[in-house]
């Protein structure tokens, strides 16, 4: 319990920066595919006769333009996203996952970093401000989960599917051994759902809770979050019920010998520290949803990826 209550609180293993570059590498170009779209206020009511406004009519406050804040709603091949315009980071990021999906021969060599042409020049995360910063570009939908095809893993390279990930214990390592975690689910489900993204949690100092990140790039543009998520939730085609998991790790070198298990929480927990709701189409009661963990074992195979280059 006292666990859980400080991840509400947002201590959740604290800060820590570790740094290590990831310079753009000028490959093969890639094309955007289905252009973001923002997502628009609802339509305001008719106007009515002076004195007798009707309840929720902004007609007379919104006259010369609605000012936001516009989440851009993005479809890829492999994943659907939500942009935020002011932190210049996703929302979120959806999967769906299968064995069949997973399947393809597109290599990541191929593929570049690119800025997002669909988002307003002024909103959009820009190459040069990851450049130097001590910063990987990390994904939340994650190139090996493209593999489908070179423009599927081309999209990946979106800046608006990356966020400022520490490098070294994390991005290159604990978070990739999680994305391999989440891939190896389709070995155990048919269908796996994953949405991720960053978090900006607080932290005590002194009496006072404070939520502080850096933000990189010159002039100053993008957030680097204190967490990320991954929510999950699977399902077997032989079985009624689904399997949640709800994982948030603090963007810090994270030692590969920490258990997964040290970062599961309720969902509630995490839709409450992003401000987000997750397959709320789904009910949450006891023969419905089970916990994640208690279906598969959580844990982390830290040497998958030298199993795997081992067998090429």
């Amino acid at each position: 319990m006292h666990r859980i209550v400080t991840f509400v609180a947002g201590t959740l293993l604290g800060g820590g920066v570790i740094y290590a570059v990831n310079r753009p590498t000028g490959k093969q170009a890639v094309q955007p595919a289905q252009s973001a779209q923002p997502v628009q206020p609802a339509q305001s009511a008719q106007p009515v006769q002076p004195g007798k406004r009707a309840p929720g009519d902004t007609s007379e406050f919104l006259r010369y333009g609605y000012p936001g804040p516009v989440s851009d709603f993005i479809v890829r091949s492999r994943y659907a996203a939500s942009y935020n315009r002011a932190l210049r980071n996703p929302n979120w990021v959806a999967e769906h996952l299968t064995r069949e999906n997973l399947q393809g021969t597109a290599d990541r060599a191929d593929s570049e970093f690119h800025e997002d042409p669909d988002i307003p020049s002024s909103f959009r995360a820009l190459l040069k401000d990851y450049y130097r910063s001590g910063y990987d570009r990390g994904h939340m939908c994650p190139a090996a989960d493209a593999k489908k095809d070179t423009q599927a893993m081309n999209e990946t390279f979106f800046l608006t599917n990356i966020a400022p990930q520490v490098g070294k214990g994390f991005n290159r390592n604990y978070w990739a051994s999680l994305e391999t975690f989440v891939r190896d689910l389709t070995k155990s489900f048919d269908d796996v759902y994953c949405i991720s993204g960053p978090l900006y949690l607080p932290q005590k100092e002194g009496d006072k809770w404070m939520v502080r990140y850096e933000v990189i790039g010159n002039p100053p543009n993008v957030a680097v979050p204190t967490h990320f998520f991954k929510v999950i939730l699977a399902k077997r085609k032989n079985e009624s019920g689904f399997a949640i998991g709800a994982f948030a790790l603090p963007n810090k070198e994270i030692d590969n010998s920490v258990p997964l298990t040290n970062f599961s929480f309720p969902l509630e927990y995490v839709e409450k520290a992003a401000g987000l709701k997750f397959f709320d189409q789904v009910e949450r009661k006891a023969g419905v949803v089970a916990p994640l963990c208690s279906k598969i074992q959580c844990t982390l195979d830290h040497d998958a990826w030298k199993k795997k280059r081992q067998q090429k």
